[in-house]
């Protein structure tokens, strides 16, 4: 079993994809990679990131279309200087967006 790491980013951080034109806020935090095996094989070998890190679920936006993510530390950078986020799903987690991060509501319906 993989040794979980401590995360470099948490809930409410707002964060944009290293190789991919998308950003998102975080709403929840695996300490390893906890998804299926068919995923991560979907993922070309040459891309594919290791499992033992953080993976984080987004709600993430591109210039097209919103949607869930799951991205691993590696491929994350900050991106909280571009401001709020415009999923739909904001508000279903987050309260107000302050100091470049989102307040959790902590008591979101998933």
């Amino acid at each position: 079993m993989a040794e979980a790491r401590e995360a470099k980013f948490s809930i409410g951080d707002v964060v944009r994809h290293r190789l991919f034109p998308f950003r998102g806020v975080i709403f929840d935090v695996d300490p390893v990679f906890n998804n299926t095996e068919e995923w991560w094989l979907s993922i070309p070998p040459d891309m594919r990131p290791r499992k033992d890190q953080p993976f984080y679920h987004l709600l993430a936006e591109n210039a097209q279309t919103s949607y869930v993510a799951y991205v691993s530390e590696q491929n994350l950078l900050p991106d909280a200087e571009a401001g709020p986020v415009k999923h739909p799903d904001i508000r279903k987690y987050f309260g107000s967006f302050r100091d470049g991060r989102y307040e959790w509501r902590g008591s979101a319906k998933m």
